[in-house]
């Protein structure tokens, strides 16, 4: 790593770490109710306050989803960076290339199947988000598998993109016979999940969510240097000594499991997870991965904040996650696709 790089590295690191912990202030101080600073401040370090409802606010509703959002935003553009590099495509990620529609679909599945006794979003037995979390699962797995099948096959990143994108429009098709016959009940459930949200975590529901991402988050860390070796093409990787099938088998078995726990959670969120390696990469100018790798968890998370911020401080009440970010990610998208001979993201 250059002195530049380093500096850079730090510099960026540090302006993502003041941002993340202004709007997870943001998120703490703004929402539909007005409650004063102080209050706030005194109901996090448990003095508590006389307003129950306030009490409730804060630290059954915020407090989760702050959390939530930070850890989901961190999961999914990480899983994009690792698809991007399995596949050597700046446009690989996990709603493209169909892992969160599989999820989907297994959501779809256990929750329709259920005749809408799932209330909200999971329910609120530990068994009901547990089978939507087991759902969300298999069907991640399951279009992980056929990628994986095909990408032995097919040589071509750009053709297992198409096979990414037609997998995920049969997964869209499946659901939606699924709708056709669903209860009223079922199918408003599967509505509410699909607009994705990232105040739908309990409390209770908090520590198995961040347990299994954080545990995926590490377990990414500790895959820096095959993805390292990866960029350098497979047979370079291969005379390096890196198993390049186990490696990839890894990377995508992480890849599956940040993308359906937050989908089964948060419903499925898109672009994050396809426009945020990119901005990391643009702000760093490297695909390094021991650089690269941290400051996309950190512009994730900032990204998922601010996309959570906006959705709870609308006057018009709150707006569904995914209607704001396409907002930001299709810009994004264009300006890579038409300076993508310009920049070189795998080096």
């Amino acid at each position: 790593m250059t002195n530049s790089g380093s500096h850079r590295f730090a510099m960026v690191t540090t302006i993502l770490l003041v941002v993340v912990i202004a709007l997870m202030a943001a998120c703490m101080l703004f929402g539909s109710v007005d409650i004063d600073a102080s209050v706030v401040f005194n109901i996090l370090i448990g003095r508590g306050s006389d307003n129950e409802a306030w009490n409730i606010i804060v630290m059954q509703s915020r407090l989760p989803m702050i959390v939530t959002a930070t850890l989901a935003g961190a999961a999914l553009s990480v899983s994009g960076l690792l698809l991007q590099t399995t596949f050597n495509n700046p446009l690989a990620g996990p709603s493209i290339l169909g892992v969160s529609t599989g999820a989907g679909l297994g959501v779809a599945i256990v929750m329709l199947a259920m005749g809408g006794t799932i209330g909200g979003v999971f329910g609120e037995t530990i068994g009901s988000y547990m089978a939507t979390l087991f759902g969300a699962l298999v069907g991640a797995g399951i279009v992980l598998v056929i990628l994986i099948s095909f990408a032995s096959i097919v040589k071509s990143s750009t053709m297992l993109l198409i096979i990414g994108i037609l997998v995920s429009y049969l997964a869209s098709s499946v659901i939606s016979l699924l709708n056709s016959v669903a209860s009223e009940q079922g199918l408003h459930s599967y509505v509410a999940w699909g607009f994705g949200n990232f105040a739908g975590v309990s409390l209770e529901q908090l520590p198995v969510f961040s347990i299994i991402i954080l545990v995926a988050l590490i377990a990414s860390l500790l895959m820096i240097k095959p993805l390292n070796a990866l960029l350098l093409g497979t047979r370079y990787a291969q005379n390096l000594g890196v198993n390049t099938h186990s490696t990839r088998n890894i990377l995508l078995l992480i890849t599956g499991v940040l993308t359906a726990v937050v989908t089964a959670f948060c419903g499925p969120i898109g672009f994050i997870g396809l426009v945020v390696p990119h901005i990391a990469r643009l702000a760093l100018n490297t695909s390094e991965h021991s650089r690269l790798l941290p400051v996309t968890m950190l512009t994730g998370a900032v990204v998922a904040l601010f996309c959570s911020l906006l959705s709870v401080t609308s006057p018009h009440g709150i707006i569904p996650i995914n209607a704001i970010t396409p907002i930001i990610g299709v810009p994004i998208i264009i300006y890579i696709i038409l300076n993508r001979r310009r920049i070189n993201y795998f080096n």
